[in-house]
């Protein structure tokens, strides 16, 4: 039995006093509709008091998760906490439940069909609108608890808790099964190779967190998966699925050729970016990529280079159109981000502008 000393005690002590210190909270509680309009006000100007930050993994619940989620709110179950942080502008950072709300948003906008119901199947086929004016008073004034920690916290503090309250759930697990599951030549190319470009790592940064849980890999992956599959994507199938079966394809039929193609295509998409995009490939100095704006940047410029590659030695002026309502539109949707129409909408935007522009 290891003896533990005054001092080392006086020690733990202070620590945990210093700690404690910086995570600085409260607790408030909102109904849905008001923490729905919180969300969707002044969305479009990316303006809203409550966000999703950059670094949040895109709307990935499907439809069932979805319907699950809304029965359990009308049947009276307790629901999980929101936990966001409050930025310096009073604006609130959703660190976790940017599904729940999303989902909250959708059902109340008419965008979200119920299904796969078993407690409530006659609910199954309803939208919102479709329930009674009493039942939609109920559902819109159902209360939700929400923890906030005040501006003083730091990043690091943000990081912490948000890893803490993910650890253990299906948070970003995709890449870490396919590593065992996939296994073969492509899957190598990527984790080996491609994942660990140092200029990659350099113009995607992200926190340790992110990284250990295999977020390059999956970037890398999304890169090769949408810009081998453009312009048709499957529908319905789900980002995800899509991925799984295109590295087990890719296992299978990949070649010399195709590597060595594929790693001039990854490296002149990162060289241009390296040169024309201010941040790489993130939105602002926040260290944190969207995939999807990943997904946007690195497929677009690689068609683009395709149809000119004299591109890839002039400069090209893309901030003003980065920043553009339309842009943002197709990379911040308020849920669906991944169907086929929205993935070719960004794309097309990207590599339409840079073709048009390097023109003018």
């Amino acid at each position: 039995m290891t003896i533990i000393n005054a001092e080392i005690i006086a020690k733990s002590e202070a620590q945990i006093n210093l700690e404690q210190k910086s995570v600085d909270y409260d607790t408030r509680e909102f109904t849905i509709e008001i923490i729905v309009n919180k969300y969707e006000k002044d969305f479009e100007s990316n303006q809203n008091e409550l966000f999703v930050p950059d670094y949040q993994r895109e709307f990935v619940w499907d439809e069932e998760r979805q319907s699950k989620f809304i029965e359990s709110i009308i049947l009276g179950l307790p629901i999980p906490l929101i936990f966001v942080a409050e930025n310096n502008d009073g604006r609130l950072e959703i660190v976790d439940g940017s599904q729940r709300i999303r989902t909250l948003q959708a059902f109340l906008n008419n965008a979200l069909t119920l299904t796969g119901l078993e407690k409530l199947n006659t609910l199954n086929n309803f939208t919102f609108q479709n329930l009674t004016t009493p039942r939609q008073r109920k559902f819109r004034n159902t209360p939700m608890r929400m923890i906030v920690l005040s501006d003083n916290a730091t990043d690091e503090v943000k990081n912490d808790m948000f890893e803490r309250i993910n650890r253990g759930s299906d948070l970003l697990k995709d890449m870490e099964s396919r590593k065992g599951i996939y296994r073969g030549p492509f899957n190598d190319f990527v984790y080996n190779i491609c994942a660990t470009n140092q200029k990659l790592k350099t113009l995607a940064p992200m926190n340790k967190f992110l990284i250990k849980r295999q977020e390059h890999e999956e970037l890398v992956l999304r890169f090769f998966y949408l810009s081998e599959s453009y312009p048709t994507f499957p529908r319905f199938v789900g980002i995800a699925k899509s991925l799984d079966e295109y590295m087990k394809r890719k296992n299978l039929e990949f070649s010399d050729a195709d590597k060595q193609n594929k790693l001039d295509e990854l490296d002149n998409v990162l060289s241009f970016v390296e040169q024309n995009f201010e941040y790489g490939f993130a939105k602002t100095q926040n260290p944190q990529v969207s995939r999807v704006y990943f997904e946007a940047l690195s497929v677009g410029v690689l068609l683009a280079l395709k149809e000119k590659p004299e591109l890839i030695r002039k400069k090209v002026e893309v901030n003003s159109w980065l920043k553009s309502k339309e842009f943002n539109e197709t990379v911040s949707g308020k849920y669906h981000t991944h169907t086929p129409n929205r993935i070719k909408q960004r794309i097309n935007f990207v590599k339409d502008h840079l073709l048009i522009g390097s023109s003018i």
